[in-house]
């Protein structure tokens, strides 16, 4: 083997000296660890994150019942309206108020109410139809405005949850004397900006689905005050055309 010779060799050992004097100035980081969201969640779970937990349960369930409540079936039974129009076609306004009365749809309340009202004068049956149509318009829009509720509160709540976390992370820093590991401090923020996911995912599918639901009740409800109007003015004309017959068909 070849020898080295000293002044190689002390060049050699100087050059190692000041390389190994160098990483021991500058610190050598820390492996970094990949961390996924469910890590994050797991890490950052707290208060914030079990009421945006419980808020999305709640916001499954109220979508899922308005999406059967909010069918066409449930506010306009095909079935029902089709009697009380045969009915009304056919001048038996007895029956067809029975059938109202029976039905709890919109169309069947409006037209029962009318039917049975105290002031039987046309714009009496009229204003007791347009009252009762409010009021059941009014019940199917307060189905749907919790997910509005919850959908505006989400993005708030996971917000505090971030301005919390946001306040500890710089507190530890403050406790370290603004010398932290930025590798740490950095995670305590990914820690803190994970409660805005959460809120933002709790938020867009309840808005969405706020949306669309009333959308849906504002189309079944106006033409459901359609129909009712048309089944009441009917009844208004028979009880002209035949008074002596009024209160049979109330």
């Amino acid at each position: 083997m070849e020898r080295i010779s000293r002044p190689g060799a002390i060049w050699v050992l100087a050059l190692a000296s000041h390389a190994l004097a160098q990483g021991e100035q500058a610190g050598v980081a820390p492996p970094v660890r990949r961390t996924g969201l469910w890590d994050l969640f797991v890490q950052s779970f707290d208060l914030f994150s079990v009421l945006l937990i419980a808020g999305s349960l709640i916001a499954v369930a109220l979508i899922v019942r308005g999406l059967f409540d909010v069918r066409r079936r449930v506010m306009l039974p095909p079935r029902t309206i089709a009697r009380m129009r045969e009915l009304a076609d056919a001048g038996r306004f007895g029956e067809m108020v029975e059938a109202a009365r029976k039905d709890r749809s919109i169309v069947g309340r409006v037209v029962h109410a009318a039917a049975s009202s105290e002031d039987t004068s046309p714009e009496g049956m009229r204003e007791m139809a347009e009252t009762v149509a409010g009021q059941q318009c009014a019940r199917w829009y307060r189905k749907v405005e919790p997910l509005n509720l919850i959908g505006n509160l989400g993005p708030l709540l996971g917000l505090a949850g971030t301005v919390w976390g946001m306040i500890l992370a710089f507190q530890g820093l403050g406790m370290a004397g603004g010398e932290a590991n930025p590798g740490v401090l950095s995670l305590g923020i990914s820690k803190a900006l994970f409660h805005t996911l959460l809120g933002l995912l709790l938020a867009v599918p309840c808005l969405a689905a706020h949306g669309l639901l009333r959308a849906r009740v504002d189309a079944y409800c106006n033409e459901a005050m359609v129909i009712a109007t048309d089944l009441v003015d009917r009844l208004i004309a028979y009880r002209k055309a035949q008074p002596e017959r009024a209160g049979a068909v109330a």
